[in-house]
């Protein structure tokens, strides 16, 4: 499985997926996480102080560092194109690190690699 793709999971998460609107704030810098996502189609811009950091297409994962220390938003996520996004809340991430470990070690790297690429 490649570090940044998530499709089984976009797949396989309960619930219903969230639709946004081109343009439209998926979440703010900032404020409570509750969700990461991941995208089943369109894509999304991450912003940190107004300025684009990264872009995630489908099978991207985004709004992680939420669910994992229960602090505030660290960047802005914005729909740049009418999005579908699985949603994943503490309960189903806990799930899925449980059912399969290297999900874990898939956000883990993924998280590395932003961080690292943040402080370069």
């Amino acid at each position: 499985m490649d570090d940044n793709n998530f499709e089984l999971w976009s797949r396989s998460v309960g619930g219903k997926p969230s639709h946004f609107a081109a343009g439209q704030t998926i979440f703010a810098e900032t404020e409570h996480g509750v969700h990461a996502y991941i995208v089943r189609s369109g894509s999304v811009e991450i912003l940190i102080d107004g300025r684009v950091v990264e872009t995630i297409g489908p099978n991207g994962i985004f709004g992680e560092m939420a669910l994992i220390d229960g602090g505030p938003r660290s960047a802005t996520a914005r729909a740049t194109t009418a999005c579908e996004l699985a949603p994943i809340d503490q309960r189903m991430f806990g799930l899925m690190v449980d059912e399969a470990p290297y999900f874990a070690l898939n956000v883990m790297r993924l998280m590395a690699s932003r961080l690292r690429r943040k402080h370069d």
